[in-house]
């Protein structure tokens, strides 16, 4: 892996989970990098002191990715802090999980602002930034529920379907800037999310129905995730522009029996 010294990365949603493993992967590889979170502000602090042990400097900033006024607010301290940008990670996810007939137009507008329209709207802000550090990266975490249908996510499906669509236009656009535009779509991901929901029911049952669907015969790991989107970060991705990489140990692949 190449070393991301000197390099300054944002990742949003970076206080657990998925987005922790990645803020922690660039501060182990040289990157100062920026925390984001909007309403668990301990796990994000955490993360903060982790990155400042491994020597790198870290800023946290409090924002919802949904909000036109904090996602601007977010870009302005990056810049105020930084000068400049290198890498964008977008993490932060949020969605409210019924059926079709039973989604409101609240919920609708909640799931693709944070999941979507952040992302367009953070390229904007991050274009200009990026430049001044002679191009950039834009990493964005999708979902197989982009292509697939899966019980009660119509809303957050179709928000990552959006992203990914996103992806294409703003990697063919943003090219020629030297910024790279793509996505990695993980299969599941053993986080503390994905226990907290099989502790509602029969945890092992649960967890080992999961395993039982993805033909590596485990579940991907935070770590793992961070390696592929580090992957994309780096010079020898340079050619992979617009791509939704999806990373599931063949997960989506078998037709279900």
């Amino acid at each position: 892996m190449n070393s991301f010294q000197n390099k300054i990365a944002l990742v949003t949603g970076s206080g657990r989970g998925i987005g922790k493993a990645i803020a922690l992967h660039f501060a182990q590889h040289g990157a100062d990098v920026v925390i984001n979170f909007f309403r668990n502000r301990a796990p994000a602090e955490e993360t903060v002191r982790e990155v400042e042990k491994l020597g790198r400097r870290a800023l946290l900033v409090r924002a919802d990715m949904g909000d036109m006024d904090d996602l601007n607010r977010l870009f302005d301290e990056v810049e105020k802090e930084f000068g400049g940008l290198d890498i964008l990670i977008h993490n932060a996810a949020s969605g409210y999980n019924r059926p079709a007939m039973e989604q409101k137009p609240k919920g609708w507008d909640w799931t693709m602002n944070i999941n979507a329209r952040a992302l367009l709207f953070s390229a904007q802000r991050c274009a200009d930034l990026m430049q001044k550090r002679g191009g950039g990266k834009i990493v964005s975490i999708s979902s197989a529920g982009a292509t697939r249908v899966l019980p009660d996510y119509v809303v957050v499906g179709a928000s990552k379907a959006a992203l990914e669509s996103l992806t294409r236009y703003l990697g063919v656009e943003l090219i020629s800037k030297g910024i790279n535009v793509n996505a990695v779509s993980p299969g599941v991901v053993e986080t503390d999310a994905l226990h907290h929901f099989a502790s509602m029911g029969d945890q092992q049952n649960i967890l080992q129905k999961f395993i039982e669907l993805v033909p590596a015969g485990r579940l991907i790991t935070p770590e793992e995730v961070a390696e592929v989107v580090a992957f994309l970060c780096t010079p020898a991705a340079s050619m992979i522009v617009g791509q939704t990489l999806v990373m599931d140990g063949g997960y989506s692949l078998p037709i279900p029996k």
